[in-house]
């Protein structure tokens, strides 16, 4: 499928590092749609929408939010901490969206394992279901954020 000029610029954007350090796409050969529907598959085969994952990981913000940058006890199997950090980012694609530089790490209990995320990562999956590019700082790997929040 021919790429219209606006799937470029999108493209070009996200892939510079104008907006976030590194480039949201980070060494990702493919095409952002093409991340989008791989990423999108994985949701489906684990029967979890972008909504349902993006509502859990807004919770997990807002209870660890409390901890004022200290591990919160989210439930029985994971804590989480948020820090935050002065300034906003903005979202990417042609629309308003502007989000504070909060991170949130959330690590399972019993394993150590953890994953973070930024507010607008939250808004990434939800919105638009882009989980960033292979080797961006801020790439989430579905399959894995389901494992470890639900």
């Amino acid at each position: 499928m021919k790429e219209s000029p606006q799937d470029k610029k999108l493209d070009d954007i996200l892939r510079s590092s104008r907006l976030a350090a590194g480039g949201f796409m980070g060494s990702d050969p493919r095409s952002v749609f093409d991340v989008i529907d791989a990423d999108a598959g994985v949701l489906d085969e684990l029967n979890v929408t972008k909504e349902q994952l993006a509502q859990r990981m807004r919770h997990i913000t807002d209870v660890a939010k409390s901890g004022l940058g200290t591990w919160v006890l989210i439930d029985e199997n994971l804590e989480a901490m948020v820090e935050e950090a002065r300034g906003m980012l903005v979202c990417p694609w042609p629309h308003p969206g502007v989000f504070y530089k909060r991170i949130t790490t959330v690590r399972a209990i019993e394993t150590g394992e953890s994953i973070y995320w930024s507010d607008l990562n939250v808004h990434l999956i939800e919105e638009h279901g882009f989980f960033e590019g292979r080797g961006s700082d801020f790439r989430i790997e579905p399959a894995e954020l389901v494992r470890l929040i639900f």
